[in-house]
């Protein structure tokens, strides 16, 4: 099985990416919060995969952390959610939401992802609510505050929510002690580029 990949970028779509590791290209289905959080085309990336066997295709799914593919591991688990639909979901819906979701109980929230029906809602909470326990996106902390600050500046400047969560994860990630201002220009360069 194929864990995890690293390569350049030779594509870039919404639902998929080609990664040329060595020579080979493979093809990489992944979330709209993955796609956010993608380099320019031709630098090097790493992603987290999924290997997706069929009888008739072998798919593979990226991710760019690993409680993205967590998640996404846990949803094709649930009966009558597949890898497609799976990917649906964590493109409409940031990973923390998600889990905060299905530990609330928040079948409503889930309805509004397109695709996604009460009663495919309401077996995702069922089948996952105890199989998240474990799955925390990150610690409370002041850090979480201000990482919430800087997306909601994001947001109200016109971004769209992931690729605001991802410019901002980056950027407090390459200067942690930097400060909010510093993050905020950090994760503005990133999403300008």
């Amino acid at each position: 099985m194929i864990a995890f990949l690293t390569g350049r970028l030779a594509f870039k779509a919404p639902t998929h990416l080609t990664l040329d590791v060595q020579g080979v290209g493979y093809e990489v289905h992944i979330p709209l919060s993955t796609y956010y959080a993608l380099p320019n085309l031709d630098d090097v990336t790493a992603l987290n995969i999924h290997t997706h066997l069929r009888e008739d295709a072998i798919q593979l799914f990226g991710f760019a952390t690993p409680l993205e593919l967590s998640l996404f591991d846990r949803l094709v688990a649930v009966s009558g959610i597949g890898p497609r639909l799976a990917l649906g979901l964590l493109s409409g819906i940031a990973p923390a939401e998600l889990v905060q979701a299905v530990a609330t109980g928040d079948v409503a929230r889930l309805v509004s992802i397109p695709g996604i029906g009460k009663k495919t809602a309401e077996r995702i909470v069922l089948e996952l609510k105890d199989k998240l326990v474990g799955v925390t996106p990150s610690a409370t902390s002041a850090a979480d505050g201000t990482r919430a600050d800087l997306v909601s500046a994001l947001v109200n400047l016109g971004y769209h929510r992931p690729a605001a969560e991802t410019a901002v994860d980056h950027a407090l990630k390459s200067a942690p002690a930097g400060g909010f201002e510093q993050a905020l220009r950090s994760a503005l360069r990133s999403l300008t580029r």
